[in-house]
């Protein structure tokens, strides 16, 4: 009996050595050879090893340690860092050792939506021009790959951080990658991107269960969030629907620092009107706690004109506009670089320069940037029965983009009939009249969802459609 005590305590002692040599440290794979980390803040690494192992983190001089837990996960923070561009070494000693190489510290986006996001360079304007002088050492990409889930994920599998070649940027995010471009010529430090889209996805699935529940007009699905993502017969997650991507594709990304979201989605929400602005803050908020930064800067793109064969989109553009107000959000605009016969409009490079524009003077500190597009501020009536539109975003004044008259203004009067309107430039103001209408209640621009109005800044960007009644 004795000696059988002694075998079974030898073989545990045995499993047990197996399993300790067994070991080894993990990241996720968000962490690999050629990242870029965010600058100025407390840099968070993580992963897992044997519980109760302590872990050890270095980047250049400075080092962070953690014990992992009881199932094993630990998290370091190492100090904010500035800005370098020199590629230095991230080592982790657990268990076993794990090296990164190249790793930068600079600016990070996240970059999400749907396929207008994941849209790649390759399959924009100029496409062999811009892979041509694609050598951008100093901007990173990850993809990460499509994949829904049903609870929240630790890691997904990617392969790494690229840095931008001739022989890689091809891939990459076409908006994300403009937008870093441009970034670079005013603030020189190195551009992280992380591409997490899903063409032709909906914004409820990329939202957390926070977002959710801390807007009040969101209650009927945050009420039964426990019945989110559905499934199908089968078993398969409809990625679709709430918290599928979030849970999937966002999750597993978190603690790691960002400087902000780049985000351009909203057809597959098209028609829901000023409830894709409750989505939008749900989202944001979101997003935000998951990073624990209330201020956190949220930049997305207006949805362009496109053939939909249907009256919903100014009425997506509304939320939209409502949604730019939010603090600390931002909205490029697009309807004079639209294809309104392809939901895909190619000239990346403007929308990203535009986002570009936006991140300089709100998060980068140059305010004296012109970021945006003349937005309707007040209509006042004149003596003579013209009314006068004034705008925000236009202080160096008011032109016509292609030098023709100014398009897409109607009016109308009590009886709530639009007609078109002649429209003329008055200093910052646009004047509008109409043959046979005497009192004007009404103005709509560009309602439509092919209009491309040529009304611009003299900076060149575009007006942002609008209307001063709320008919039905």
């Amino acid at each position: 009996m004795l000696r059988f005590r002694g075998w079974i305590l030898a073989v545990g002692m045995c499993l047990g050595l197996v399993a300790e040599v067994g070991a080894q440290v993990k990241l996720p794979s968000i962490f690999s050879d050629h990242m870029v980390l965010q600058r100025d803040k407390p840099i968070a690494v993580w992963g897992w090893d044997a519980p109760g192992t302590e872990v050890t983190v270095s980047l250049g001089d400075v080092k962070a340690s953690a014990k992992a837990n009881e199932k094993g996960k630990w998290q370091a923070s190492l100090p904010a860092q500035k800005a370098n561009a020199a590629g230095q070494t991230l080592a982790v000693q657990g268990t076993s050792a794990k090296k990164f190489t190249d790793v930068l510290v600079g600016e990070v986006w996240l970059c999400s939506g749907q396929s207008n996001m994941e849209w790649s360079v390759a399959d924009s304007i100029n496409p062999k021009e811009e892979i041509a002088r694609g050598s951008h050492p100093l901007i990173r990409h990850i993809k990460i790959p499509h994949r829904p889930s049903d609870k929240p994920e630790t890691d997904v599998p990617s392969r790494g951080w690229e840095a931008a070649t001739p022989k890689t940027v091809g891939s990459f995010t076409a908006v994300g990658y403009f937008f870093a471009v441009n970034l670079r010529k005013d603030v020189d430090v190195p551009v992280g991107l992380i591409g997490s889209n899903w063409g032709g996805t909906r914004i409820e699935p990329w939202t957390t269960p926070e977002g959710f529940k801390s807007v009040p007009a969101l209650k009927g699905i945050a009420d039964k969030l426990d019945t989110f993502p559905t499934k199908d017969a089968k078993g398969n997650i409809n990625m679709q629907t709430p918290l599928a991507l979030y849970y999937g594709m966002i999750a597993p990304l978190v603690p790691y620092g960002i400087r902000g979201a780049l985000w351009y989605q909203g057809e597959s929400n098209n028609g829901e009107g000023m409830l894709y602005h409750e989505k939008m803050k749900a989202l944001i908020n979101g997003w935000r706690t998951l990073w624990n930064d209330e201020a956190m800067p949220f930049l997305f793109v207006q949805i362009a004109p496109y053939k939909y064969n249907s009256v919903h989109l100014p009425y997506l553009w509304e939320a939209q506009m409502a949604s730019s107000k939010i603090p600390g959000a931002g909205m490029a605009l697009t309807t004079d670089i639209s294809d309104i016969k392809d939901i895909h409009p190619r000239n990346k490079q403007e929308v990203g320069r535009r986002l570009a524009l936006i991140a300089l003077a709100r998060t980068y500190g140059k305010a004296e940037l012109v970021h945006g597009g003349p937005v309707y501020k007040a209509m006042r009536g004149e003596l003579d029965g013209k009314v006068r539109i004034t705008f925000e975003g236009a202080a160096n004044g008011l032109k016509s983009r292609d030098a023709k008259a100014i398009s897409h203004f109607t009016v109308a009067g009590a009886d709530k009939k639009f007609v078109p309107a002649k429209a003329v430039i008055e200093g910052n103001d646009v004047v509008l009249s109409a043959d046979g209408l005497a009192n004007i209640v009404a103005v709509r621009f560009g309602w439509n969802e092919l209009a491309e109005p040529n009304l611009a800044n003299k900076e060149g960007i575009p007006a942002y459609p609008f209307r001063t009644d709320d008919w039905k």
